[in-house]
Order: structure tokens, then C-alpha cells, then sequence
């Protein structure tokens, strides 16, 4: 039951000093230029810039180990998917078949549908550890606060706030409940499947109370102290931006410059080696 889940880690590094809102601007900016692209030229040098913030960030893999395998199994399987039911999606796209493998109908295995299946693959693998990484080198409420600064009401960004902020908290909730459970000899990692979906039931639902319990107990909480009773409101967290976010946010900006540049440069998105 030891699996992590997302929530703040705190670090001495350069990408924790950034503000919030520099953070969330430069995630913003770099969802766009990956989203936009097919270029693998492009797609590459946004994987090891991502690869280097990890590694500036000093957030160890173990620590989103969970996520990362979760999703990497969810990219695969939607590249399968992708093959199922358009299995010649990458000749359409590139105008060029050369044939690896003759399957059955039209199951065939071709360069241009392995290159295409490559690209969306490495378009997930960039976007999203710099997300995890925006996760959990933010704090909640320093979220919230740079949520609120672009322009998202502070009612909104409050309750993103406190989403990740409880999110270790049900975790926990959920470990415990699993410890108590096994320890009446009922357990969610053992046996046939359909027993242990069965057995968690008995997990879910003292969970679902439990967080429901809390819910009520944060809303009280909220109008005792007159939450939402102005139209504005300030925030703890939030730090005036320095040299360091403006430089962030220009590289940034220039890195998506430069992939709009690039991706576009022929009328295409997508890089044709064929």
C-alpha cells in the first residue's frame, strides 16, 4: 500500500522559488507548443528540456514513480487504440505506404503508421511530467493565489486549492481503511478479481463517508469565517514576480515561438521524413 500520489514536495530548487504564477504561465505556454506540433524535431528537444527541469527541480522519480507508470500505460494503450481503428492514419497523413508487415485485412503494419504512433507517443511523453512536475513543485494555495491573478475567480481557485491540497489526506484515509481491512483478513491486493473488486467496496464507501465528513467540516469552517462575503479577497502565499520568473517566462515564450516556427514553417504539422 505503498503508492504515492500527487500532492506538494517541497525542495530547495530554482523551479520551487518560481512563483505560482510563472509556473502556471510557463505550463500554459508549454502545453501549447506540444500540443500544436507533430515535429519530432521538436517534440525531442521538448523531452529533454522537460528531462531537465525534472533534474533541476531535484524530484526524484520514486516520488511520482505511480503517476508516470499509470500514464505511460494509459499512452500505450491509446497509440494500440489509435492503430485499431485507423490503422492507416499515418499514410493518410505523410501520402507515402511502405510496408513492414502484411496482416489480416486491413491490419497491415506500415513506417508511416509506426512514425505517426512514435509522434503521439512522444507528444504525451513531453506534456505530461512537466505537468506532475507543475503539481508538485507548486503549494496549493500559491496555485490558487496564480489562478486567481490570470484572472480565475478566487472562489474557483480556492476549491482547486483545496483539491490538491486533500488529496495526500484520502490518501491516507485510504491506506488506513486498507490496514483495517486486512487486518480482518479482507484484502484488495490478493485473489480472483472479481473477489477483490468485491472487497473494494468495503474500502470505497467508509472512504466516500470519510471524505464526505470532511467536506462538511471545511464548509463550516468557510462560513464561520464569511468566505466568499467580498468580491476580492488576498492570499497568503502569493510573492511579487522577480528577474528569475520574467527570464522563466521568456524562455519559455521563446521556446514555443520557436516551435510554432518550426511546426509551421511548410504549412504542415507534421514532420515528414518519407
Amino acid at each position: 500500500m505503498g503508492v504515492e500520489m500527487l500532492g506538494y514536495i517541497e525542495r530547495p530548487s530554482p523551479v520551487h522559488r518560481l512563483t505560482g504564477t510563472t509556473k502556471l504561465i510557463g505550463f500554459l505556454l508549454w502545453t501549447t507548443a506540444t500540443m500544436f506540433t507533430y515535429d519530432t524535431r521538436v517534440l525531442l528537444l521538448l523531452g529533454l528540456a522537460s528531462v531537465g527541469l525534472f533534474l533541476v527541480s531535484r524530484i526524484r522519480f520514486r516520488e511520482v514513480r505511480f503517476v508516470l507508470v499509470f500514464t505511460a500505460l494509459f499512452v500505450l494503450i491509446n497509440a494500440f487504440a489509435v492503430y485499431l481503428f485507423e490503422p492507416e492514419q499515418g499514410v493518410a497523413i505523410y501520402g507515402t505506404r511502405h510496408v513492414l508487415w502484411e496482416g489480416i485485412g486491413r491490419f497491415t503494419l506500415t513506417a508511416e503508421q509506426l512514425f505517426y504512433l512514435f509522434n503521439l507517443i512522444l507528444k504525451y511523453s513531453v506534456i505530461v511530467p512537466v505537468a506532475v512536475l507543475f503539481l508538485v513543485t507548486t503549494h496549493p494555495t500559491e496555485f490558487a493565489s496564480s489562478l486567481n491573478r490570470i484572472g480565475v475567480p478566487y472562489k474557483v481557485a480556492f476549491a482547486v486549492s483545496l483539491a490538491l491540497r486533500y488529496i495526500p489526506d484520502v490518501q491516507q484515509d485510504f491506506r488506513t481503511i486498507a490496514d483495517a481491512q486486512e487486518a480482518r483478513g479482507v484484502t484488495v491486493t490478493h485473489g480472483p478479481l472479481l473477489k477483490r473488486a468485491k472487497h473494494s467496496l468495503n474500502i470505497l464507501l467508509p472512504l466516500l463517508f470519510t471524505s464526505l465528513e470532511r467536506i462538511e467540516t471545511v464548509s463550516n469552517a468557510m462560513d464561520l469565517r464569511g468566505f466568499g462575503a467580498e468580491r476580492k479577497r488576498t492570499w497568503y502565499n502569493q510573492r511579487p514576480m522577480t528577474r528569475a520568473d520574467f527570464l522563466a517566462i521568456g524562455l519559455v515564450l521563446l521556446l514555443t515561438i520557436f516551435s510554432f516556427s518550426v511546426t509551421f514553417y511548410d504549412g504542415s504539422r507534421f514532420y515528414n521524413p518519407f
